[in-house]
C-alpha cells in the first residue's frame, strides 16, 4: 500500500501483451512510366560511365568505382530499397546521405513539383558493370523490374562535392580528415590502394591511426592543399575536410575565483551509495585534492603529461558530478556516488593527431571499465553536419547501442556563433542518438532560458531534438560554483555546458542510489527526459526542457498523478500492446497523459539519414471497445504524430519516426478512455548487422497519468494493479524535501 511518499511505480512491462495486427498496403503508384524512366536515366548513366572512365586506375581500388543513385522523395522507406536493381546489375550498396531534390513529378499528377528531402544511395561496382548498365538502358526490359521507375537521378560524384570547408585549410602540408567507403569484402584493398594513391600525390595517409566502423572509415592524411582536388577523385572517398581541433574546454569555461565569497564546506561522510560509480572522461584530477574521499584519478593508456588548464577543467567537471552547482557559504550536499576520473587528454603542441589519439583512449577506457554512468565534456571543435556522421559520434553510439550505459555529453559552447551557417549547432559528438546531449540553462530559478553560449539544435534526422535536455550550466549573473582546491577560501566559478552535463548525470546517479539497479541506464535517461521542465522556447533552444535540480522531482509522483516505468526488449517486427494503468473508476474530468519512449539501437554510420536501425512506432488506442470500421482492431487516435496514416516523408519530419526518444503530453476526456494502450511495433531496417550485434532493442517507457479532479489517483492505481505494478521502494535513505 502507499506510504508517506508516492514513489515511482515499476514493472509496467507486466501490462504488456504480444499482439498481431492486420497488415495494410495496396498497389503502389509509380511517378514515372517505364519509358519515362528510360529516357530520363539513360543519358545520366552514360554520362556517369564517361566520368568513371576518366579516373586514373590508381584511384579505383580493384577496378571499382562509386556512383550516386538519388531516390524519388516518395520512395525512401526501407521497403523501396532497390536491392533487385543492384543484384541485377552486379552492384552493391555502400552507404547513403540526405539530399534535397525537386522531382520532375509526383505520383499524384495534380501535385506541383517542389523541393523535398530524399536519400542519395552510394553504389559500388566495377566500371564494366556500370558500362553494361548503360547498354541495357537502350533496349529490352529495364533492369531491376520497376525499381528504376522510383529513381530520380544517377550520377558520378565530383571531387568538389566531397570537400567540406577546405577553404579553411592552413598553408603548408596540414593534416586533413578523409572519410572512405569501406565495404567489408574489399576493405583492405581500398585502404592499401588509398595509401598508395596519397603517396603518389606526395602525401602520407596515416593508416595506422584510421578509425574504422562497419562500412566506413576515417583516415588522417598529410597532403599539400594544391593536391586536394586530385585526392578527392579517389573513387571510394566519401568526404574530405580539415582535421578538427580538440575542444577540451572553451574560453567561457575558464574558471575565476569568486573573491569575497566563502567556499562551500565539503561533507565529512562517504557517498550515499559507493557502488554507484560515475566515469568522468576529461582533463585529469589531482590525486590528493579535496574531492579525494569520493573521486579517484586514473590515466588512460599512452596519455602524455597533464596541464594546469586541463586539470582545472577536470576538477570542476568532477565537482559538478559529485555536488552539482554549489552555493557559496553553504555546505555541499552528500554525493550520491563516487567518481573515477580518467584523464584522456594532454597538451602536445606537435601532436596534430590529438583528436584521434583521444578517441582511441576513450575507446580503451570504455572497453576496460564497466561503468554504467559516464560523462564526456570534450570532443571535436566541430558543429554537426546533416549528411555526414563523425567518427567520434559513430564510435560512441556503437558503445551505447545495447542500452547498458548512460553517457551524458556536453552540447558545446558555440551558441553565440552564426546561426544560419550552422556554426551555432550542437557539436560532435553530442549528436549521438544513444547518448543524452546536455545544453546549459542560465538559471536555477523558475524563470530560466537557454544560456546564450549553449549550442543550439536542431540535430539531424534522426536525432532532431538536440540537445536532449538543458541543465544549469551557469551565467554571468548566476555562475556555476565548484568545490575549492586546498588552500583556497573563495570558491572557483565558471559557466559552460561542460558542467551542465555532469550535473545532469549526478541526478541519474541519485536515482540509481535511491532505487539501485531496478532501473536500467536507459530507464534513467527516459526518466530525466520525462521530468524535464519546458518553457516557451522552441525545442531547438531547450531540447525537451530543463532538468529539475531536486531528486524528489524524479522519484516521487506529484499530487494527482501516477508515474509508471516500463522496461524491456523487443525483437524486430514484433508488435506489443502496452496498456496504461488507468482504473475504471476514473471516468470523469480530464486525464493528462505524458509518455516518454527511449530506445537504444545499433546505428549505421554509412547512412546519416538512416542512421538508426530501429524505430518504435506507437499507435495510441484510447478505447479497447471502440473498433475500427473493419472491426479488426480498436480505433486509434494521434498521440506522438499529428495524425494517423502519415506518409514516410511526414513521419520522418513531423513525428520523428526514427528517433530514439519520443516525448509528448496529450489530454483526453476520461469517459472516452477504456483500457487505453499504445500498440508498439518494432521497425528494423538494417539487414547486415555485424555478427556479434543483437537486433533486439532495449526500451524504456515512462508514463504519467494526471487527473486534476482525482486527488487519490495514485492510491487507485496501486490498488487496481497491485498484482502487477510495484512501488519502487528506496534501497537507501536519502533526505527528500517534498514540496506542498
Amino acid at each position: 500500500m502507499p506510504g508517506p511518499y508516492n514513489f515511482l511505480l515499476g514493472h509496467g512491462e507486466r501490462l504488456v501483451e504480444a499482439v498481431t495486427l492486420p497488415s495494410g498496403g495496396g498497389p503502389t503508384t509509380l511517378p514515372y512510366t517505364e519509358e519515362e524512366a528510360r529516357s530520363r536515366l539513360r543519358p545520366q548513366v552514360r554520362a556517369a560511365v564517361q566520368r568513371f572512365a576518366q579516373l586514373a586506375d590508381e584511384a579505383c581500388p580493384d577496378g571499382q568505382v562509386v556512383g550516386v543513385l538519388t531516390m524519388h522523395p516518395q520512395f525512401i522507406a526501407k521497403s523501396y530499397h532497390p536491392q533487385q536493381l543492384l543484384d541485377d546489375l552486379g552492384l552493391s550498396y555502400v552507404g547513403a546521405r540526405n539530399a534535397l531534390v525537386q522531382p520532375e513529378k509526383w505520383t499524384n499528377p495534380d501535385r506541383r513539383p517542389a523541393p523535398a528531402e530524399t536519400a542519395e544511395l552510394f553504389i559500388s561496382g566495377r566500371r564494366a558493370a556500370f558500362g553494361l548498365w548503360a547498354k541495357r538502358m537502350a533496349v529490352g526490359p529495364l533492369p531491376g523490374g520497376d525499381q528504376l521507375q522510383k529513381v530520380e537521378a544517377f550520377r558520378a560524384p565530383t571531387a568538389v562535392e566531397r570537400q567540406r570547408n577546405m577553404q579553411r585549410l592552413a598553408p603548408g602540408t596540414p593534416l586533413i580528415e578523409v572519410g572512405l567507403h569501406l565495404p567489408a569484402r574489399i576493405r583492405e584493398k581500398i585502404l592499401a590502394s588509398f595509401k598508395r594513391y596519397v603517396e603518389s600525390l606526395g602525401g602520407t595517409a596515416e593508416i595506422t591511426h584510421a578509425l574504422q566502423m562497419p562500412g566506413i572509415g576515417f583516415v588522417p592524411v598529410r597532403v599539400a592543399p594544391e593536391a586536394v582536388d586530385r585526392l578527392s577523385q579517389f573513387a571510394f572517398m566519401r568526404v574530405v575536410r580539415p582535421m578538427p581541433r580538440l575542444r577540451a574546454f572553451h574560453p567561457v569555461e575558464r574558471a575565476a575565483t569568486a573573491h569575497g565569497l566563502k567556499a562551500s564546506s565539503l561533507p565529512a561522510v562517504g557517498a550515499v551509495d559507493p557502488a554507484v560509480k560515475i566515469a568522468i572522461l576529461d582533463g585529469g584530477l589531482e590525486e590528493d585534492g579535496p574531492m579525494a574521499p569520493w573521486a579517484r584519478s586514473h590515466e588512460a593508456p599512452h596519455v602524455g603529461d597533464a596541464t594546469s588548464d586541463y586539470l582545472q577543467h577536470g576538477h570542476n567537471v568532477t565537482s559538478a558530478a559529485l555536488f552539482g552547482p554549489l552555493v557559496p557559504g553553504q555546505s555541499a550536499p552528500r554525493p550520491f556516488g563516487t567518481v573515477d576520473h580518467f584523464r584522456v587528454v594532454d597538451q602536445d603542441p606537435e601532436d596534430d593527431l590529438a583528436l584521434y589519439r583521444t578517441l582511441d583512449r576513450i575507446d580503451t577506457v570504455l572497453q576496460e571499465n564497466p561503468h554504467e554512468l559516464v560523462n564526456l565534456s570534450l570532443g571535436p571543435d566541430l558543429p554537426i553536419e546533416d549528411d555526414e556522421i563523425h567518427p567520434w559520434t559513430a564510435l560512441l553510439d556503437s558503445w551505447l547501442s545495447d542500452g547498458k550505459r548512460l553517457l551524458t555529453i556536453a552540447a558545446g559552447n558555440n551558441g553565440t556563433l552564426d546561426r544560419p551557417s550552422g556554426n551555432a549547432r550542437v557539436q560532435v559528438p553530442s549528436d549521438c542518438v544513444n547518448a543524452l546531449s546536455v545544453g546549459a540553462a542560465d538559471s536555477t530559478r523558475p524563470s530560466w532560458r537557454r544560456a546564450s553560449y549553449s549550442a543550439l539544435g536542431p540535430g539531424r534526422c534522426p536525432g532532431m531534438v538536440k540537445p536532449d535536455v538543458l541543465s544549469f550550466g551557469g551565467d554571468q549573473k548566476e555562475p556555476f560554483f565548484f568545490a575549492a582546491p586546498y588552500g583556497q577560501d573563495a570558491p572557483p566559478m565558471s559557466l559552460g555546458t561542460s558542467f551542465a552535463a555532469p550535473s545532469a548525470l549526478r541526478m541519474a546517479a541519485g536515482i540509481r542510489a535511491h532505487f539501485g539497479s531496478l532501473l536500467t541506464p536507459l530507464a534513467l535517461k527516459a526518466l530525466l527526459v520525462h521530468c524535464a521542465e519546458d518553457n516557451e522556447q522552441d525545442t531547438s533552444e531547450r531540447g525537451w526542457g530543463r532538468l529539475p535540480g531536486a531528486l524528489e522531482d524524479y522519484v516521487i509522483c506529484p499530487p494527482y498523478t501516477a508515474r509508471v516505468v516500463y522496461q524491456g526488449k523487443l525483437a524486430p517486427k514484433q508488435t506489443v500492446r502496452m496498456f496504461l494503468p488507468l482504473p475504471e473508476t476514473v471516468a470523469t474530468g480530464d486525464l493528462q497523459i505524458t509518455a516518454t519512449y527511449c530506445i537504444a539501437c545499433p546505428t549505421d554510420p554509412r547512412a546519416p539519414r538512416n542512421y538508426t536501425t530501429s524505430a518504435f512506432e506507437p499507435t495510441f488506442r484510447p478505447n479497447m471497445e471502440r473498433l475500427s470500421a473493419s472491426g479488426n482492431v480498436p480505433k486509434s487516435e494521434p498521440f506522438f504524430q499529428a495524425r494517423d496514416y502519415m506518409s514516410e516523408q511526414e513521419l520522418r519530419s513531423d513525428a520523428h519516426k526514427w528517433e530514439t526518444v519520443k516525448h509528448k503530453t496529450a489530454t483526453f476526456k476520461a469517459d472516452r478512455l477504456k483500457r487505453p494502450a499504445f500498440d508498439v511495433r518494432h521497425v528494423f531496417r538494417l539487414d547486415d548487422l555485424p555478427p556479434e550485434t543483437s537486433p533486439e532493442v532495449s526500451y524504456a517507457l515512462i508514463v504519467t497519468l494526471k487527473a486534476p479532479s482525482v486527488p487519490d489517483l495514485y492510491d487507485q492505481v496501486v490498488r487496481t494493479y497491485s498484482a502487477r505494478l510495484e512501488i519502487l521502494q528506496p534501497l537507501v535513505e536519502i533526505p527528500i524535501a517534498v514540496r506542498p
